[in-house]
């Protein structure tokens, strides 16, 4: 009986270890084809290193009806940005995450030539900027949310106007009112349906957590999981909204990090500012949904030279100390900027349960 016994467990024990084995070889499966999308072609998430997830090599705000490649020379652009943009390889930095949409500056070839001549990586995106109706081409009006998501997929499949150039991300925006209006619920909507085709994340300059709350359920509303989210400007809401939206999966997003001389102590936006919310965060245990970035570049054809290009090394030289003062460890900031990156912008289609 004892010998039934034994090998009645020995059975037992053997059925656990292929059920763990088969689980462990489902989930690197399941993982084993996931990617990010850059100028260059997809990469594995590991691979991006070191990014700054909302920044800009060029904005044209001459509007959708007007602007086009003929406003501005890339190899003048070119040779504004890369001073700038080997300062922050310097800094460690590996990929940019660029967020100029289509009708306001979005030139893939560009940032493909960036890459080839700094080694870092670049991704562009696909989207609408909503948030003045300047910058939607006229083509928005008579479109409905379908019809803008069939445009925006078919970029990720065939590539960006026949440069076989492929968007790694969903970039809109809305007016921060306190209601979406009918044009913002259509580009949203558009995005939902976008990303239920192709798995893109969708990063939303939002600003105060009204109306991302708004586009969250409208997310919901369409099956679309709030991880799929990033709500840009997230410094503009509370810090209770942020902790709700972090709790529901959606991505925090902290842009516009700059070293701001000119506020004073305790002032909104200052480094000591952001420093003191993201220590909250990890406190709250949603350092994992947290991203950072300056929202700099900024070159404008309209301007003699393009203006001023402004840097993107303040994380590195202000925020990582001041952060690093409140008791954030490197393995903290390896999270914050490579870990968080590679999560919030792999491509995988986000349903609800």
């Amino acid at each position: 009986m004892e010998k039934d016994d034994n090998y009645n467990l020995k059975i037992i024990l053997w059925l656990i270890l292929f059920l763990v084995f088969g689980i462990i070889i489902i989930t690197c499966e399941s993982h084993r084809d996931e990617f990010i999308m850059t100028v260059n072609g997809p990469v594995k998430p590991e691979q991006i290193g070191r990014a700054l997830t909302h920044e800009h090599i060029l904005v044209d705000f001459i509007g959708a009806d007007s602007t086009g490649y003929f406003r501005w020379n890339r190899d003048s652009v070119i040779a504004k940005a890369l001073p700038t943009l080997e300062e922050a390889k310097n800094a460690g930095v590996k990929t940019f995450f660029e967020c100029t949409p289509e009708y306001l500056g979005r030139d893939p070839l560009l940032l493909k030539e960036l890459s080839l001549r700094t080694g870092l990586t670049f991704i562009t995106n696909t989207g609408y900027y909503g948030f003045n109706n300047k910058y939607l081409p006229r083509s928005f009006y008579t479109s409905d949310a379908a019809a803008l998501a069939e445009k925006w997929t078919g970029e990720f499949l065939n590539g960006i106007e026949g440069t076989g150039i492929k968007p790694g991300f969903i970039k809109i925006a809305v007016n921060p009112a306190d209601s979406l209006s009918p044009a913002d619920q259509k580009i949203i909507t558009a995005a939902a349906l976008t990303h239920l085709k192709t798995g893109l994340t969708i990063a939303s300059h939002t600003g105060p957590e009204k109306p991302a709350f708004a586009q969250i359920n409208i997310l919901k509303k369409n099956g679309v999981h709030p991880s799929a989210f990033i709500w840009v400007h997230a410094e503009r809401g509370t810090m209770e909204g942020i902790i709700e939206a972090g709790k529901s999966g959606a991505w925090i997003s902290f842009d516009n990090i700059r070293n701001r001389p000119n506020l004073k102590a305790g002032e909104p936006f200052t480094i000591e500012w952001y420093a003191s919310r993201i220590a909250e965060l990890k406190k709250k245990l949603l350092l994992n949904k947290v991203l950072l970035s300056h929202d700099s570049g900024w070159y404008d054809p309209a301007k003699p030279g393009g203006g001023k290009f402004i840097g993107y090394t303040d994380i590195f030289e202000y925020l990582l100390p001041a952060l690093k003062e409140k008791g954030l460890t490197d393995a903290d900031i390896d999270q914050l900027l490579v870990k968080n990156p590679a999560e919030a912008f792999k491509i995988r289609i986000r349903k609800l349960p």
